[in-house]
């Protein structure tokens, strides 16, 4: 678990010397690292990427959506007195059932993903825009019980800085 917070520099000079203090500091940070032209990319940081996080998501979702939606395929096949999948067999047909409620399940947990958007997809979003503006970003996250030192950013006159939440 660490605090993260993103500081939004519009010169690459004071972004490396900023980075090079905070990389400075004892006990050290969790995770100092430069975004932007030059630096890394703001997909290749998994915090920073809505994509990688609905994928979180999706992965969370589908370890009990799958379970559920067989149960579900499989009671939908017990209660209903459909013969749908008849050549199966009484074993095999509640069981094809099963399996496609999974299929259910699975294709359910993409579009659950899909559709939730939090507050920290419009953060990164504001984040993207700054780069897209010509600013780098430096990323900044604090092992639990560290405060982030406030001063020293301050000191590089950011032009913004973005609290994400505790991960």
């Amino acid at each position: 678990m660490s605090l993260s917070v993103v500081v939004v520099l519009d010169d690459r000079e004071r972004l490396h010397e900023l980075r090079d203090r905070l990389q400075a500091l004892q006990p050290a940070l969790t995770r100092v690292l430069a975004i932007g032209s030059g630096e890394a990319s703001l997909t290749d940081v998994d915090r920073l990427n809505p994509a990688a996080a609905r994928r979180q998501r999706q992965r969370s979702l589908v370890r009990w959506l799958l379970p559920f939606g067989f149960l579900a395929g499989l009671t939908f096949t017990q209660i209903t007195d459909l013969h749908t999948f008849s050549f199966a067999g009484p074993l095999g047909e509640p069981l094809i059932g099963g399996l496609l409620g999974m299929g259910s399940g699975w294709m359910g947990s993409f579009a659950a993903a899909a559709s939730v958007s939090s507050e920290e997809d419009d953060r990164i979003r504001i984040l993207r825009n700054r780069l897209e503006e010509g600013c780098w970003l430096l990323l900044v996250e604090a092992p639990v019980g560290r405060e982030i030192p406030w001063t020293t950013l301050q000191q590089s006159r950011p032009k913004a800085v973005v609290r994400l939440d505790d991960t």
